[in-house]
């Protein structure tokens, strides 16, 4: 009964800092969902390693954080931790190989190549791992896009998984190939796939994407007309300021 009574006063004694850790990741969460990063990083480095519960989220919304911020190396510090904790999380692996992606832009051409390989390495593990990760496959389909041939880049293995993207969601399937295609300087087919995308999602997304080409191909006035006619639709601020800034 001692010892009973013993086991039960620990528990107790660790309790007000169990709530408090929790109550502090409640109000994490909130700071997140309002925008405000640096305050979520100000409540979460200390509390990283005191969250039991929630310890898995306390960091991925602390790398989350640092990501919304450019901070990249912490960034990346945390989502390392998330994959070695849990390496059968596909979503970890795709956030780690993101933030390894961005860091890659902002250093030289030198320090980016392992970079880049090893963000397309964690990319491959998430698509692998999840067969209806989204978010991957679009990484992938970026990163064969982007990298020379001498270094893996390759068009055919971006269309594979444009192909896997379309079997998942019509929409971003057509977004990617109209991406890749972009990229590969076929235009007309670029094209095509674009408006295939705006014409099943009508989405913001897809009427940005669509003028966007247009402007790279100075069609000034065919990026004018689809701007224009997403925001009849839409009402999208995003738009009428993308409108705005191309008719000053």
């Amino acid at each position: 009964m001692k010892f009973r009574f013993v086991y039960i006063f620990i528990i107790l004694l660790g309790l007000p800092q169990l709530l408090y850790s929790q109550s502090r990741f409640s109000e994490a969460q909130t700071y997140f969902d309002t925008g405000n990063y640096t305050k979520v990083i100000s409540i979460l480095e200390p509390l990283t390693n005191e969250i039991s519960d929630n310890r898995s989220k306390a960091i991925e919304l602390l790398g989350d954080a640092y990501s919304h911020t450019k901070d990249w190396d912490s960034s990346i510090n945390q989502y390392n931790v998330l994959v070695d904790l849990y390496p059968e999380v596909a979503n970890y692996h795709y956030k780690y190989g993101g933030a390894l992606a961005m860091k890659a832009l902002t250093v030289n051409k030198l320090m980016a190549i392992p970079l880049i390989l090893e963000a397309k390495s964690e990319c491959i593990q998430a698509s692998e791992l999840d067969p209806n990760h989204i978010e991957s496959r679009w990484a992938l389909v970026k990163i064969y896009m982007e990298l020379p041939a001498v270094l893996g880049g390759s068009t055919s293995k971006a269309i594979t998984y444009a192909n896997q993207l379309e079997s998942l969601s019509k929409v971003d399937g057509y977004l990617a190939k109209g991406y890749l295609y972009n990229k590969a300087d076929d235009f007309i087919r670029a094209e095509q796939f674009y408006k295939q995308a705006l014409d099943i999602g009508g989405s913001k997304t897809c009427y940005m994407a669509l003028a966007e080409f247009y402007l790279n191909r100075d069609q000034k006035e065919k990026a004018i007309a689809v701007l224009r006619t997403g925001y009849g639709r839409l009402e999208a601020e995003e738009l009428q300021q993308n409108l705005e800034d191309i008719t000053q």
